[in-house]
């Protein structure tokens, strides 16, 4: 087996086909930028013809220069009854511009029979017709063999001769693909060395999809026995249960089959490729992902933190910084002390203070039963421990007389008015703000009651804000918990706080006091 195993990113084509993925033709751009510098062997940006945002982006890709990949554009053979040289379709692939075009062609006879209606010979003249144009103009040439394992299963003499056709043709590479995802890793290593055995010269990639939650474990199956090339998406994005998701894929062949894949060091920015990847597409990243979650590396049971504090190796397969992550110590009412003095800033010097860390978990206990969650507020976690720990490390900057707030429905819509009522350094300050709603209306009233006091607190921005409700059987009645995201621009930190309550308002209000707390409180020491 060859040590190189190239990487086909298909993100651009097969990832904008997921649900609610819609791709901008500067977000295609600065993907395929992004995927050349991470060392990706070969970039496929679609089909010129499909519409005219991919037209316009080989267009533009043309302008440009790679260092790393090769840019691929993708097609079906020709139709039947129309020369490969006068197909529409075929002068759109070459007129792309793109070095490498990937022909996708019929495999199954099933599809032969009740889709395309052509004989087994029709389909292997356009298969032949097809990528011989290609080579003979100069372009390198995949055959992508679509639903490749079904068609092996129904009737393999005839899917191995397609790739016959493919291959005296002058594709460079035999693409064998689980179109359907419901191919085993048993009958992908099986085809893949009958294949390498009928063809022994061919170089074989694979091409696998997930509705079994099998794609990467069968590319790995593909890669030993004997494929050269694998294919997938970035975080496994793509129509139905998605593809081979790239980033498991590059990290296991490197960290666990010892392959080369990207460039040089660039495993280390798997993270990073993964969460842009995930903010152009407007997707929430999911959490548990391997290598690249923000919980892959996370320890919250008392006795994990333990072993990982004296050996990571105990609990982490690899050290999170390999692939650009981080290690998290997580606090939540399964914590033992370890985790309090794992997770605690050491600025608060408990490390030793065994009174302390306890203290601080049966509070944190406490408030976890009632509903609230520290894992990702660690603001709030702060505050907590602030508050916990006294005198020394909280006092209150203001005291709340009242807050209230009025929505009122009015012939130009809805109008919020909040009104605040706090005393400030001993003087009572009452202030009253409408703004777009409850939330926005309170946090208004806030600053500009605060402001004299505390001129920095205008530079705090909401940037996300979340809602769930704990107790669903109360109805109506349930307590809410609400999670804020805030960017501080005083000092360009973004940090979480949550509050809980039955009242959304006051959810609502209790975390808005604990980020404006935590803000000021650690401006107090970075001053003093």
């Amino acid at each position: 087996m060859t040590n190189r195993i190239e990487l086909y990113d298909t993100t651009l084509r097969d990832g904008t086909q997921m649900q609610g993925v819609n791709l901008s033709l500067k977000d295609k751009l600065e993907l395929t930028t992004a995927l050349d510098k991470l060392g990706v062997d070969y970039i496929e940006c679609g089909y010129p013809l499909s519409n005219p945002k991919d037209a316009k982006l080989f267009e533009e890709l043309a302008k440009r220069t790679f260092q790393n990949a090769k840019i691929a554009a993708f097609g079906m053979t020709r139709r039947r009854g129309v020369e490969a040289k006068d197909d529409v379709g075929m002068n759109a692939l070459l007129d792309s511009g793109a070095p490498v075009i990937t022909i996708v062609g019929k495999t199954w006879d099933l599809h032969l029979r009740d889709v395309l209606r052509v004989s087994d010979e029709d389909n292997i003249e356009m298969i032949s017709d097809s990528v011989g144009l290609m080579v003979e103009r100069g372009r390198e040439c995949f055959y992508d063999a679509e639903h490749f394992f079904d068609g092996y299963a129904s009737n393999p003499d005839y899917a191995l001769e397609t790739l016959g056709a493919a291959l005296t043709a002058g594709a460079s590479r035999l693409v064998l693909c689980d179109t359907n995802g419901g191919a085993t890793t048993e009958q992908i290593s099986s085809a893949i060395t009958t294949v390498l055995e009928t063809y022994p010269d061919a170089k074989v990639g694979v091409h696998c999809h997930n509705d079994s939650d099998l794609a990467v474990a069968n590319s790995l199956a593909a890669i030993t026995a004997g494929a050269v090339q694998v294919q997938g998406t970035i975080n496994g994005i793509g129509e139905r249960c998605g593809n081979a998701n790239l980033v498991s894929l590059a990290a296991n062949l490197h960290f666990k089959y010892g392959k080369e894949v990207l460039l040089e060091g660039s495993i280390e920015n798997l993270t990073r490729i993964s969460r842009l990847v995930n903010e152009l597409a407007n997707l929430n990243p999911y959490d548990g992902q391997p290598y690249v979650g923000t919980a892959a590396f996370a320890h919250k049971g008392g006795m994990h933190v333990h072993a990982v504090q004296r050996n990571t190796k105990t609990y982490e397969h690899i050290e999170p910084e390999s692939v650009g992550n981080l290690r998290q110590i997580l606090v939540s009412e399964l914590s033992g002390v370890s985790n309090i003095a794992a997770t605690v800033d050491p600025k608060f010097d408990i490390a030793d203070d065994r009174d302390a860390q306890r203290r601080i978990l049966e509070r944190l206990m406490d408030l976890e039963n009632s509903g609230y969650e520290f894992e990702a507020a660690q603001a709030s976690m702060e505050m907590l421990v602030r508050k916990t720990l006294g005198d020394q490390w909280y006092h209150p900057l203001w005291t709340l007389d009242h807050y209230r707030c009025i929505i009122a429905r009015t012939p130009n819509g809805l109008a919020s008015e909040a009104t605040v009522k706090l005393v400030i350094h001993d003087q009572p300050c009452h202030t009253v703000s409408e703004a777009e709603g409850p939330v926005d209306s309170l946090f208004c009233a806030m600053k500009s009651a605060l402001t004299k006091a505390y001129p920095t607190v205008t530079e705090l921005h909401l940037s996300d804000y979340r809602v769930r409700v704990i107790n669903t059987e109360a109805g109506t009645a349930a307590c809410v918990r609400v999670a804020i995201d805030w960017h501080d621009k005083t000092s360009g930190t973004y940090f979480t706080t949550v509050g809980v309550d039955q009242n959304v308002i006051d959810a609502s209000w209790l975390a808005l006091n604990d980020a404006i707390e935590y803000k000021l409180l650690s401006e107090e020491e970075a001053d003093a």
